[in-house]
């Protein structure tokens, strides 16, 4: 592939980046998540985000007048990975990490950077306990919660699809189950739903007619799936092989283009929340546009989420003159930073202010936002 000026000089600046000699006097910058695997189309957008954003604050001359140093490692999405990844990204002297992207994944790493005293910032990681339980006093999202994604969903099936009887489906994972679980806690409340079936499915399994069948069985009128795309796909494709048309929402884990590329035509008509639509956003398309002259292509899923995460990060140790925790943390929590996804800043949980979801469906083979 033959790269412009701009698109040399920028691969050159994220060359330089990362293979700066250890004995550098520079910030390292830990970017954690799935770069391999099923997974990767949710962790390779983030880590293309990080190099996007530290070859420009390099190229600028660096913060506080040191370069940064990428430090990337591939978890796979597995919490057994990633317990060695966050211990190898502490071995390396990393003190900030952008990631990891499966809540899973994340909540097995947190402790070991807690207690290495490591600020952590996830793009993706929706799981409500990581930030709500008070366990992780090193932990940051840009992306709202699952309680509200759920609370999302719910209220799409009830008030606008009028659905009255709901299969609860999930993949039993940290974020699909707690997705799961405050679905049917919002379906029960509403007092216009009935949740008439909740179980998990085993990941990675190649047939899924058990539970095809007994979503059908159960005579709901639609399913809300808490999980990822790989078990999404097989899933709606088995119903609607089945004939069975009923409304398939989800969730950002199935928001990704591998999801209508896998699961082809009969993901047409499928529903999943994901990031609110920032494209009235100046800075959403600049980020954008930076990523297509890079690397030739549109950023994948989290993108935009990932880059504000650097950027809020970077801001971050500026702000507080060093990577210390205490001060980042201050810096995080007190001074907002304009980013893709708004001007933020971070509560006392380690939540976004001011970030939320909005409604998608697959329409001829893409995903467009609900009005």
């Amino acid at each position: 592939m033959k790269l412009r000026v701009g698109q040399t000089l920028l691969a050159a600046a994220i060359g330089l980046t990362m293979t700066l000699p250890a004995v550098a006097e520079t910030i390292k910058l830990g970017v954690a998540g799935p770069h391999s695997g099923d997974l990767a189309s949710y962790g390779i957008p983030s880590r293309k985000a990080a190099e996007l954003v530290v070859a420009k604050v390099n190229a600028n001359g660096g913060i506080n007048g040191k370069q940064v140093e990428l430090m990337v490692e591939d978890d796979v999405c597995k919490p057994e990975v990633a317990t060695n990844t966050a211990t190898k990204l502490v071995s390396a002297g990393v003190k900030v990490v952008l990631g990891h992207i499966c809540s899973g994944a994340t909540k097995a790493a947190l402790p070991i950077y807690n207690n290495a005293g490591v600020i952590v910032m996830s793009p993706s990681a929706t799981n409500p306990a990581l930030t709500q339980s008070g366990e992780y006093p090193n932990f940051f999202r840009t992306i709202a919660s699952d309680d509200a994604q759920a609370k999302a969903e719910v209220n799409f099936a009830l008030n606008v699809l009028g659905l009255k009887k709901i299969a609860v489906i999930h993949d039993k994972g940290d974020y699909g189950k707690g997705l799961a679980e405050f679905a049917k806690i919002f379906l029960e409340a509403s007092g216009k739903g009935e949740v008439v079936l909740l179980e998990g499915v085993t990941p990675g399994a190649v047939d899924y007619s058990a539970i095809v069948q007994k979503i059908k069985r159960s005579d709901a009128d639609g399913v809300i799936f808490g999980g990822y795309h790989p078990e999404a796909s097989k899933i709606v494709t088995q119903m609607r092989k089945k004939r069975m048309e009923i409304p398939f929402i989800s969730d950002d884990g199935v928001k990704d283009d591998t999801f209508i590329k896998v699961a082809g035509k009969y993901a047409e008509g499928v529903y999943a929340t994901g990031p609110q639509d920032n494209s009235a956003n100046p800075l959403s398309q600049t980020a954008i546009d930076a990523h297509k002259q890079a690397y030739n292509e549109d950023p994948g899923a989290f993108y935009e989420n990932a880059y504000s995460a650097a950027l809020a990060l970077v801001n971050a140790i500026q702000v507080a003159g060093s990577t210390d925790f205490d001060a980042m943390k201050k810096a995080l929590q007190s001074s907002d930073v304009d980013t893709p996804v708004g001007k933020i800043h971070f509560d006392e949980s380690g939540d976004a202010v001011g970030v939320g979801f909005a409604m998608y469906q697959v329409k001829d083979g893409q995903f467009v936002e609900v009005k």
